[in-house]
């Protein structure tokens, strides 16, 4: 029986820690895009959060730490610790056949995501200009984009169903080119375009831009 109530209490404090963890990086998150980075303390999150500053230091390390986890649950939208890569979303487009609906979906997904962490991903894009303890931050994200995007690049290319002539690493630079955050501030934060009509923009600018398309036939023929 003792052993049972061992396991049981260390689960229990696993979830404890990781509801806690949770609740700091949700008070993160709504700092950070009331305050912006540098004017938020530590302290101010550990108020927030119902705990202690020294708990925030140890569990993360740093402020710039804690804005990347307030990133990272913030495009997954919750805290599983499942990588978006390995969710069903992204299984349900390995799994279509056709290279427009794949695109399509990859599409409906980015708009998704982009909705919910521009404001962080924006906040540590801009923010590593005036606290260079962002500016690995930042390439850390980028690094993860095109490490993402080179591999469904390559799951496309795989189809054989892109336009003649493509490789990898112009499939991959569209495609990270597309997932930049700065397409979404534009049209949809600073000219108001409706997430719906920005999806179906994302989808057919991807396709033109490396699926086998009329418009490419034409300029094929052309030629």
């Amino acid at each position: 029986m003792s052993e049972v109530k061992r396991s049981y209490d260390a689960s229990g404090r696993r979830e404890q820690a990781r509801a806690r963890r949770l609740a700091v990086v949700i008070a993160a998150r709504d700092l950070f895009e009331h305050d912006g980075f540098r004017p938020t303390t530590i302290a101010a999150i550990a108020a927030h959060a119902g705990v202690s500053a020294e708990s925030i230091y140890k569990g993360f390390g740093t402020k710039a730490a804690l804005a990347k986890a307030v990133f990272d649950f913030v495009i997954a939208g919750d805290d599983e610790r499942v990588a978006v890569a390995d969710r069903g979303a992204a299984q349900a487009i390995r799994d279509e056949r056709d290279v427009g609906r794949k695109v399509a979906m990859f599409a409906d997904g980015l708009a998704a995501r982009q909705a919910r962490y521009a404001p962080v991903q924006i906040l540590i894009r801009d923010g590593r200009h005036v606290d260079d303890a962002l500016t690995p931050i930042w390439t850390t994200l980028n690094d993860e984009a095109l490490l993402g995007m080179t591999v469904l690049g390559r799951h496309l290319l795989d189809t054989g169903q892109l336009r003649p002539g493509i490789d990898i690493d112009e499939v991959r630079d569209v495609l990270w080119t597309y997932l930049a955050i700065d397409n979404y501030e534009r049209l949809v934060l600073q000219r108001g375009w409706p997430l719906d009509r920005y999806t179906h923009w994302l989808s057919r600018a991807i396709t033109n831009a490396i699926c086998e398309t009329s418009e490419s036939h034409a300029a094929r023929d052309a030629h």
